[in-house]
């Protein structure tokens, strides 16, 4: 991880925007390919640091996802909702009565795959213009969380000669206020929840 790192990091420091936007693309592509959000928001991070790692991260996964809908909404609308619309029904009318701040809290909560929660919402013939921004608002929290993770473990092993353990990494500041983040973010995610899928 180590030899990794500074072959990164000298990447990244020859030309910022190049790498950032290299870094943008292939985010994108990660989730339209793969459709999964992890291990980006740590590679983020640990690459590009807490602020700038977030911003592109949320960016390309945002894009991304919005991408992965808008292909779903024209190829995929009836799999899906034949699929799934039993399952989520009382979510309709939810959605129909304040469209963005319910995908706003249904994409903080998250608990879904991200790729099924990426065309989940075709049930729900969500605007795009919606999805696209209540993914940035509602993913931001928990990616800046895991963008913060990884720059600690990158700032940490820029600092240590030695390589710390698993139990020792676990007490330094920029790990365990991350996680401790993790921690709180699940279980505002678990409250909303209960609420927001109750009929």
């Amino acid at each position: 991880i180590r030899e990794n790192r500074d072959a990164l990091e000298n990447i990244k420091n020859s030309n910022i925007f190049l790498s950032s936007i290299i870094f943008l693309i292939g985010t994108i592509v990660w989730v339209l390919l793969l459709g999964f959000g992890s291990p980006i928001f740590l590679v983020g991070g640990f690459i590009f640091g807490k602020w700038l790692g977030t911003l592109l991260v949320i960016l390309g996964l945002s894009i991304g996802a919005t991408l992965l809908y808008m292909f779903a909404n024209y190829f995929l609308k009836d799999l899906v909702e034949k699929k799934f619309s039993s399952r989520f029904v009382n979510l309709n009318e939810k959605f129909k009565k304040n469209e963005f701040n319910f995908f706003l809290i249904y994409r903080f909560i998250g608990g879904i795959p991200f790729f099924i929660s990426n065309i989940l919402p075709t049930i729900f013939n969500v605007k795009v213009k919606n999805f696209f921004l209540g993914s940035i608002i509602g993913m931001a929290p928990q990616l800046f969380v895991g963008a913060s993770l990884g720059a600690g473990l990158s700032k940490i092993l820029e600092e240590n000669s030695e390589v710390p353990s698993i139990l020792q990494l676990i007490f330094y500041p920029d790990i365990y206020l991350p996680i401790l983040g993790i921690v709180i973010l699940v279980l505002i995610g678990l409250l909303l929840k209960k609420k927001f899928y109750t009929k």
